[in-house]
């Protein structure tokens, strides 16, 4: 069964490079699995899919010797347990605040003892090389889980939610945690507000050594936040 190389590199304490993809265009995803990216990550969460182009498009990222993950809508059990049995090697899990909902959603991408997820069919396999008796004994250790930080709550709980068993690695999700700190009459926090609660989620990922991440808009951004010690960027 093939070995899930952005985990070693998280592992390691290297840094891992993505994007997402919005748009499902087949083509587009061929390319962009070809570019070098560490991994790529479909976007569930707010892009229009439906499972069959989801299926698709794992195959074609892990066929091209990428990564190919999946932003899910929530962490629960019935998303995750789809895109894993579609072919993802991993979540991207958005809006966990507690441990709690830190908890279920790693759960959800273990099967038992580890975690509550189910046995189904599906390509899951076949992305990864391997048998179906392979894949389920091995998955539990290739299965990248990524917590999203994207609120003031989920900021607060960062170091109770970052060293939790199973919790590979987190993303900041920058323009929702500006929304979620807006002020009772929707100011904005200002940017120097915005950035102290980025670096406490760095803070908070090194000092129980889970790996940290943000969206970056450029690749200055990224290699600065590389500089950081992030690795999920």
């Amino acid at each position: 069964m093939r070995k899930n190389p952005v985990k070693e590199k998280l592992r390691n304490g290297e840094p891992t490079f993505g994007t997402w993809l919005s748009l499902g265009n087949f083509l587009g995803t061929r390319i962009l699995s070809r570019m070098g990216w560490d991994w790529l990550t479909l976007d569930i969460e707010h892009g229009a899919f439906d499972w069959s182009q989801a299926e698709q498009v794992f195959a074609a990222v892990a066929d091209a010797g990428c990564v190919p993950l999946a932003r899910v809508p929530e962490g629960s059990h019935h998303y995750i347990k789809r895109v894993l049995d579609a072919g993802a090697w991993g979540i991207v899990v958005p809006m966990v605040d507690t441990v709690e909902q830190a908890k279920a959603a790693i759960a959800a991408a273990k099967f038992p003892p580890e975690g509550t997820r189910s046995v189904g069919g599906g390509s899951h396999n076949l992305n990864f090389g391997a048998t179906a008796g392979d894949y389920r004994a091995q998955a539990n250790d290739e299965i990248l889980v990524v917590l999203q930080t994207e609120s003031p709550e989920g900021v607060a709980n960062a170091e109770a939610i970052y060293s939790l068993p199973g919790c590979d690695a987190i993303f900041i999700g920058p323009n929702d945690l500006r929304f979620q700190m807006r002020a009772e009459d929707g100011t904005f926090p200002s940017a120097e507000e915005h950035e102290a609660a980025i670096q406490e989620v760095i803070r908070a990922g090194k000092a129980v050594g889970t790996p940290t991440g943000i969206h970056e808009m450029d690749p200055e951004g990224a290699l600065s936040r590389a500089e950081q010690g992030m690795q999920f960027i």
